[in-house]
């Protein structure tokens, strides 16, 4: 018997199912960005996630002093998909610049959940996890910036969505012009 020269991809499947698959989620990341931009405040399903790597961060840098205590939650909550964006393109067996994308696009849905907590510090009307002291009120406070909680939110907001689309635009490119992970050099034949 000759052997197939139907190329197969990640996990031993088809090049074009693989490619198809990461478009059905690019799609799917998209709807639910532009949802979860145009209502920040919808109860999202990866805010349940997000709120306990957030809180997970006030704990993890509770050692290092109040104020890097206060930011530790933010930069907590940006680290974590960091981290897994910097595995996708450096550390992983094989470089996937799709994973890295996507790992993109969750800083970017961050970014305005970050946003929406920093333009609230002088109103203070979210519900806290345990009460507590409001983390923005307090940063912002403390380094004289409370007058511009909207404003830099605003900043804030707006460097996500140039990031979410920069995932997306990156994440499309990925999906149809590389090649699946494990056709890497011509390893998985002819396309």
């Amino acid at each position: 018997m000759r052997p197939s020269s139907t190329a197969t991809g990640s996990g031993g499947l088809p090049p074009q199912l693989v490619r198809n698959a990461r478009l059905a989620l690019l799609l799917v990341l998209a709807v639910y960005g532009v949802a979860c931009l145009r209502d920040p405040m919808g109860g999202h399903l990866i805010d349940g996630v997000d709120l306990a790597i957030h809180e997970t961060g006030h704990l993890v840098f509770a050692p290092f002093g109040e104020v890097i205590q206060f930011a530790g939650g933010t930069l907590f909550q940006l680290i974590v998909p960091v981290t897994f964006l910097v595995y996708f393109l450096r550390f992983a067996p094989k470089r996937d610049d799709f994973a890295a994308s996507v790992m993109l696009w969750w800083i970017a849905v961050n970014l305005w959940n970050i946003a929406v907590y920093m333009a609230d510090a002088r109103t203070q009307a979210l519900p806290l996890v345990g009460g507590g002291e409001h983390d923005w009120a307090y940063l912002f406070g403390r380094f004289g910036l409370l007058a511009h909680d909207r404003s830099i939110a605003g900043s804030v907001r707006g460097l996500g969505t140039l990031i979410f689309i920069v995932a997306l635009a990156w994440g499309y490119l990925a999906a149809v012009r590389a090649p699946a992970p494990d056709e890497v050099d011509g390893e998985a034949g002819a396309r």
